[in-house]
């Protein structure tokens, strides 16, 4: 059953939130950082809270466990606190989780929400934000998502969202409705069968093949043809539009990156001047 346009979520913008102790609480955290160096049990672990068991026959499962695993296993590498470790591990839940709300683009709102979330716990403006990481933390922290998560967004987006089809249906105004076929009645007993003679038989035959010439008038022709010439003219318009987004979109993609990795280089280069 095709899908009804109405029905199918459209990008939007998310209201940025403290979320410390959202995804992971304090007992969790404090097991998942207790379990340090042990990959199986921490991933045992992230199976039994989020209903992952199934990772081994469904992809998306499996692709959802590994994100939370190096998530959880960045937080032990840069010895992030309990807090801190709930607080990434929230911050990179709820950007997969506006990712794939939609089928349709929205890296620009994703990457939005996902800097106002880091912008929550860097910040000391309570009740709004917190200052829970540092300006290196931060930094740190957005190389990490930009280099593993938003570098393959598309495959994150390709692999949890539906693939959203067109379904066109076109009414001509002015034509009229196709007659719905003549039931015929059955007829009781056998008939004979009549033999047609050769000579009736093709006259009959060429008479239908005139009928059939003469049922489309010159109008209706003329009509058929504009109306297939200009569906063809959009369809190329159409094509043309869908190949000018996609490299729109690539070249948003390389820009973001290039502006995250320049503001990467200028901290280091003042690092080193201070």
């Amino acid at each position: 059953m095709p899908c009804e346009m109405s029905k199918v979520p459209l990008p939007k913008e998310h209201k940025a939130a403290v979320c410390i102790w959202d995804a992971l609480d304090v007992t969790t955290t404090e097991a998942i950082l207790g379990a340090a160096g042990d990959r199986d049990e921490i991933q045992r672990q992230l199976i039994e809270i989020f209903d992952l068991a199934d990772n081994k026959q469904n992809k998306r499962s499996a692709i959802l466990l590994d994100l939370y695993y190096f998530t959880i296993q960045f937080a032990l590498e840069r010895g992030f606190s309990k807090e801190q470790t709930s607080s990434f591990f929230s911050i990179v839940k709820k950007t997969h989780e506006v990712c794939i709300e939609t089928p349709f683009g929205n890296l620009e709102q994703c990457f939005n929400y996902f800097k106002e979330l880091v912008l929550c716990h860097a910040v000391k403006r309570p009740p709004w934000s917190i200052s829970l990481f540092n300006p290196e933390e931060v930094k740190a922290v957005t190389e990490y998502v930009v280099n593993t998560y938003f570098r393959h967004f598309k495959l994150y987006k390709y692999a949890f969202t539906p693939v959203v089809r067109l379904d066109l249906a076109i009414n001509y105004v002015g034509l009229p409705d196709t007659p719905e076929p003549e039931e015929v009645a059955d007829v009781a007993g056998e008939e004979e069968p009549v033999t047609i003679p050769e000579t009736e038989t093709e006259g009959v035959v060429q008479e239908e093949l005139e009928e059939t010439e003469q049922e489309e008038s010159p109008a209706h022709q003329e009509l058929r043809r504009i109306i297939t010439g200009h569906l063809t003219e959009e369809v190329a318009k159409l094509r043309s539009s869908l190949g000018e987004q996609i490299k729109l979109n690539d070249e948003v993609i390389q820009q973001k990156l290039n502006a995250v990795e320049g503001t990467s280089t200028k901290g280091s280069a003042r690092s080193k001047k201070k």
